[in-house]
């Protein structure tokens, strides 16, 4: 009896070993799967989404370097730094999703409406410094109103999460714009935003972003 207990027993831990080792394969090929699930799971939409706001960031980079030049206006040389921030952002999604894309010059963009958009506010920005902010201004406003729009409109979450930081960002930099556009006796008149949204985000201070 007794080897029998002995014999059953050193079957029992080969048996639990097979399992174990069987268990762990099978694991490791799910936790590949997964990887590659997430890794895959990118709509042609989510896709489009990203390479457009790409773009949407130069548009906002280039503009503001150029204004920066021309007028050195502490806002444009601070906010233009970040909107590099911002396209580094996406650019992670891109790469981390094996999505090809071009970053074209300084003031040359894919999108035809982007690159008339920069067309318009160099010609804007360079006749006066009040022209240039209410450029930047209208830049942040309008970034706001795409990014919740690509946002509404997708599942993934790792584009909700940085589109949200980017969104934040642009509400911090618009705050910024409207002050300076007031402290010299202007007025920014709401391009894009609902007045409602507009008056909600201007009322509220400084948001912490993640970048």
């Amino acid at each position: 009896m007794k080897k029998l207990k002995s014999f059953q027993i050193v079957f029992l831990l080969i048996a639990l070993a097979v399992l174990s080792l069987f268990n762990l394969s099978c694991s490791d090929n799910n936790n590949e799967e997964t990887i590659m699930e997430s890794v895959d799971k990118l709509s042609n939409e989510d896709t489009e989404a990203l390479l457009f706001m790409l773009e949407e960031e130069k548009l906002a980079r280039d503009t503001y370097d150029y204004l920066d030049n021309k007028w050195g206006i502490k806002q444009f040389t601070n906010i233009k730094k970040s909107e590099q921030s911002h396209m580094n952002a996406i650019i992670n999604l891109l790469d981390q999703h094996s999505i090809a894309y071009t970053v074209l010059p300084y003031g040359s963009f894919e999108d035809e409406t982007l690159q008339n958009y920069y067309n318009q506010f160099i010609e804007s920005g360079q006749i006066s410094q009040a022209n240039a902010l209410q450029i930047g201004a209208t830049i942040e406003d309008l970034d706001i109103v795409d990014l919740q729009e690509f946002i509404d409109n997708t599942t993934n979450l790792d584009i909700i999460s940085v589109f949200e930081s980017l969104k934040c960002g642009s509400k911090n930099h618009l705050r910024s714009f409207v002050s300076s556009i007031e402290n010299i006796g202007d007025t920014y008149i709401v391009q894009y935003l609902t007045q409602e949204d507009y008056n909600l985000i201007i009322s509220s201070n400084n948001e912490q972003c993640n970048f």
